[in-house]
């Protein structure tokens, strides 16, 4: 019967499609399966019935089906949802096996739902053929530290990556990077575990590739992908007329290798062709180390494709859901673009790898004899163990009593774990209270030398390091200034040697297994999930620099990475202890403004982790949005461009009479103008108050957006341009605009108080995390930060 499912695969776990309701789009779906009648009307009405709370006996009755056969088609709906449901080839006798479908199964799986029986189940297969397909492509942990690719001729080394994809109206080539020198098997470090992508990512792949595909003529296959090409398109091979044009593609396709062979001299490249004319065939070129392909002979080139993919995304993070969504945006910017350009094609390369291959080289540590390590120092055993460390971290200093009072744990527990504690040096006894009756009370608190962190904050106009201890005090700090055009290689380098600086400069005071590791907080946007920041709006020569990575290089310890504003704000919960052991937004005033979230206990970062984008906040909020409807870039949340513009404009002047601050001068815009700004304003100047003032009314405009949202009563102020001068007129304005507009205002009270920490919130912040990722309270399979490591583990 015709395929009547949603366009993409069930959503949530088998818990959630067991007791939660069906989704609007899934119960219309198997009502028309009801209503057909036949096999699947049955299967229909049994998820149906148990969707409206009937119990197996109760189905079985009104259905006239054995119980088992109920228990059996839940079972199905709950572990495999609408595929589980529909008719499939007898087990063990399928017509064609895709070798690449199930590798692909196998690798995006959720949970334990990868296994060859499973798949087989899911698939229609044996068990011994998804097993002997997992063992040919070394799937199995007994096999191979990753998978082998058995393309023809089979790709070398075991570690593999996708690194471009070519379309043209005649042949498709996809672009693969193995390890230079790693045609040994087993040969260079394993991979590291990635992120599995998703279906719905494989499956927005999918439409733009439809979409370019039926843009334009080319060779045939059917609409499975089985063939030699895209479906229902004709041959333009040389000897149909079209020569001109074939050799013109040829010539693309040869200027396409030569460029990713110059981009990524660091692998060794792979041109496995998907498809192509029956009578051409990719020619390798002379003068290029690179080596040409087939797919395997039992799969197509679709499902060869989502292979690909799969399996690069599950062993590197580096191969994260952003690469492979600008793929489809290529896709489908060339589908877009033929009918003008016949012979435009698809040239899709991502960025350098270099800094994820982890070359077998010793990082330049701080000092020969001293191993900043910090993998698994402080390693706690328990949650009742980072209940009482958060519970004491909150309190200041607290006795025994106390802290059972406060989390519920027994007295017994509270003093085993707190003996622990102690033993280990996290804790240490306070002077002795004296108590009413019994004997006194000793009091615990943290030690802040237990332990310490790096934290490192770039900036486009400086960079900073700091090394904090476990109270949040600072051992040292140093800071450099740099140009947000340097080239990226020299500027990493910069950022290595200040962090290496810092950690000398620290060197007598830190603990050598009490030293967690680095945090370094970079502006937006980031893919953390690949260690990528994308061209922050403020640092030109930045592309999709790889530079948790290229740190991790320089640094043998645990290396995280996050955005400045939920840095800041992951330094403001720490240090705040009890003053911030609510919900709150943290509004950070730096170049841009940026917004870090605290909300139900924990960081708030969003699904791509680039939560609290602001700017676009307070453009809707001031209603400036350009003829498309797209929100502007707001001049006014760029504080040290606007404060001065704005006071210029004002008629502001400087010391000796003449202009204001940065007016044509080389300091527009810089953060010397800004402090000249503030300085006056703070001594009563009306021109600067008045500047300072408008871009506090916009911030303000951005922040009522926010509470009204999130229904929150707490926003903290700070950044490197939240100074003293200017301290009350943000305070004032964003606290008049959040209290006096909101919706909800008679209900709630807004504090807008000062940030807890310094000018280097950012870096002071950056550190914290570590501390957050290794002490604050999680259970078991709770989302970790991005990028933890296993030796942070709470």
């Amino acid at each position: 019967m015709p395929d009547a499912r949603p366009a993409t695969r069930t959503g949530g776990g088998p818990a959630d499609r067991a007791a939660g309701p069906l989704s609007a789009e899934h119960r219309a779906v198997l009502r028309r399966w009801e209503a057909a009648g036949g096999p699947l009307a049955t299967r229909a009405s049994v998820v149906l019935l148990a969707a409206d709370g009937l119990r197996d006996a109760e189905i079985s009755r009104r259905l006239g089906v054995s119980r088992q056969t109920v228990g059996n088609w839940r079972q199905r709906w709950t572990s495999a949802g609408i595929d589980g449901l529909e008719q499939r080839p007898r087990t063990g006798r399928p017509a064609t096996v895709d070798e690449a479908e199930v590798v692909t199964r196998t690798l995006l799986a959720p949970g334990g739902s990868g296994a060859s029986r499973a798949v087989a189940r899911e698939l229609g297969l044996s068990h011994a053929t998804v097993a002997g397909i997992r063992r040919r492509w070394r799937l199995t942990l007994d096999e191979a530290p990753a998978p082998s690719v058995p393309t023809r001729p089979p790709l070398p080394g075991a570690d593999v990556w996708v690194m471009g994809l070519y379309v043209d109206p005649e042949r498709a080539v996809l672009l693969a990077g193995t390890r230079r020198g790693a045609g040994r098997r087993g040969a260079g470090p394993q991979a590291a575990t990635g992120t599995v992508i998703g279906a719905d990512v494989l499956a927005g792949l999918d439409r733009a590739l439809d979409a370019g595909l039926a843009a334009g003529p080319g060779p045939g296959q059917d609409a499975a992908g089985t063939g030699s090409g895209p479906a229902g398109r004709t041959s333009t091979s040389p000897g149909s007329g079209t020569g001109d044009a074939s050799a013109a593609l040829r010539a693309g396709l040869a200027g396409y290798l030569a460029e990713a062979s110059r981009s990524h001299p660091d692998l060794l490249l792979h041109a496995i062709t998907l498809w192509e004319p029956s009578d051409g065939t990719v020619q390798e070129p002379p003068e290029l180390s690179l080596t040409l392909h087939q797919i395997p002979a039992r799969s197509t080139w679709r499902t060869f494709l989502r292979a690909m993919i799969a399996l690069d995304s599950t062993s590197h993070p580096e191969s994260s859901r952003r690469v492979y969504l600008d793929l489809a945006s290529e896709l489908k910017r060339y589908a877009a673009t033929r009918a003008d350009r016949p012979c435009a094609a698809v040239r899709w390369l991502r960025e350098n790898v270099a800094g994820h291959l982890r070359a077998e080289r010793a990082p330049d540590g701080p000092a020969p004899n001293l191993s900043w390590s910090g993998v698994n120092q402080i390693d706690l055993g328990s949650f009742n163990e980072c209940v009482v460390i958060e519970t004491v971290r909150l309190s200041g200093t607290i006795t025994r009593g106390e802290i059972a009072h406060r989390t519920g744990l027994t007295q017994q527990s509270v003093s085993r774990i707190a003996r622990s504690l102690l033993d280990r040096g996290i804790l240490i006894e306070d002077a002795q209270r004296r108590a009413t009756s019994g004997k006194p009370r000793t009091p615990v608190r943290l030690s802040g030398t237990a332990a310490h962190a790096l934290g490192i904050h770039i900036d486009p106009e400086v960079l900073t390091a700091v090394v904090i201890d476990l109270d949040g005090a600072i051992v040292c700090t140093r800071s450099r200034p740099v140009t947000a055009d340097t080239d990226p290689a020299e500027f990493v380098e910069r950022v290595a040697a200040l962090g290496r600086e810092t950690l000398a400069e620290a060197r007598g005071a830190v603990r050598e297994d009490g030293f967690l590791g680095i945090g370094v907080a970079v502006p937006g946007p980031v893919d953390i999930a690949s260690g990528t920041v994308l061209g922050p709006p403020l640092m030109s020569a930045w592309g999709d620099l790889p530079l948790l990575y290229l740190l991790k290089d320089h640094f043998p310890c645990p290396v995280l990475m996050e955005k400045d504003s939920t840095a800041a704000a992951a330094g403001e919960r720490w240090i705040g202890r009890d003053r911030r052991a609510r919900d709150f937004a943290y509004l950070y005033l730096g170049t841009g403004v940026g917004t870090g979230l605290y909300l139900n206990g924990d960081l708030y970062r969003g699904i791509s982790s680039n939560a609290g984008e602001f700017g676009q906040l307070c453009a809707i909020a001031l209603g400036r949005v350009d003829k498309d409807g797209r929100p502007e870039m707001v001049p006014e949340c760029n504080p040290p461009v606007s404060v001065p513009d704005l006071a210029l404009r004002g008629g502001m002047r400087g010391p000796a009479g003449g202009s204001g601050p940065g007016v044509g001068s080389a300091d527009s815009g810089s953060t010397a103008a800004y402090l000249a700004v503030g300085e006056a304003a703070a001594a009563g100047d009306p021109a600067a108050a008045a500047a300072v003032r408008e871009v506090a009314q916009a911030v303000g405009r951005g922040a009522l957006g926010l509470v009204d949202l999130l229904d929150i009563d707490l926003i903290v102020l700070g950044g490197p341009f939240f100074t003293a001068d200017v301290a009350d007129f943000y305070l004032d304005e964003i606290t008049r605009t959040v209290n006096e507009f909101p919706t909800a205002r008679r209900l709630r009270r807004v504090e807008v108080e000062p940030s807890v920490l310094s000018a280097e919130a950012a870096a002071v912040g950056a550190a914290s995390t570590l501390f957050h990722a290794t002490f604050t309270p999680r259970l078991r399979g709770e989302r970790r930060p991005p990028g933890a490591s296993g030796g942070l583990r709470a």
